[in-house]
C-alpha cells in the first residue's frame, strides 16, 4: 500500500515577545486522510501574510481572537482543486478561501470563492 499524501504546515508554537521570526513557528508534515462524500482537497498556490497576522500572534485584546498555539498559522489562500467529491466544485476550479498556512486544505465547499485565473479574464 502506498504511503498517504503529506500536507506540509506552519504551526504557530510561541507568541513573539517583539518582531515574528522563525522561532515563533514549526513546520510539521501531516498525513492526508482520504477524502469524504462531499468533500474536496485544495492545493494552495498563494497566502496572504498581512499585518493583521501579527496582532493575531499576541494574546493581548485585539479586535479578533489571538492564534491558536501549536494550529496552522491563520490566513487566506489561493488554490486549485486536486480532487473533489463535492458537485458544487471539480478539479481544476481555482479558490480563494482560509485554510491558514499549509499546502493543503480539505473543505466541504463552505466559505470556498470560485476565483478566474488572470490567463482567462
Amino acid at each position: 500500500m502506498a504511503d498517504a499524501p503529506m500536507n506540509h504546515q506552519i504551526l504557530l508554537v510561541s507568541r513573539p515577545e517583539v518582531e515574528a521570526s522563525t522561532a515563533n513557528f514549526k513546520l510539521v508534515e501531516t498525513p492526508l486522510a482520504p477524502l469524504k462524500e462531499g468533500e474536496l482537497r485544495v492545493r494552495n498556490h498563494f497566502l496572504s501574510l498581512d499585518p493583521y497576522m501579527r496582532g493575531r500572534m499576541s494574546d493581548t485584546k485585539c479586535y479578533t481572537e489571538p492564534q491558536p498555539m501549536n494550529e496552522v498559522m491563520v490566513g487566506g489562500t489561493v488554490g486549485e482543486v486536486i480532487e473533489s467529491h463535492n458537485a458544487s466544485f471539480k478539479a481544476g476550479d481555482t479558490v480563494v478561501s482560509i485554510f491558514g498556512w499549509q499546502e493543503y486544505g480539505t473543505s466541504e465547499g463552505k466559505g470556498l470563492t470560485r476565483s478566474i485565473p488572470p490567463a482567462c479574464q
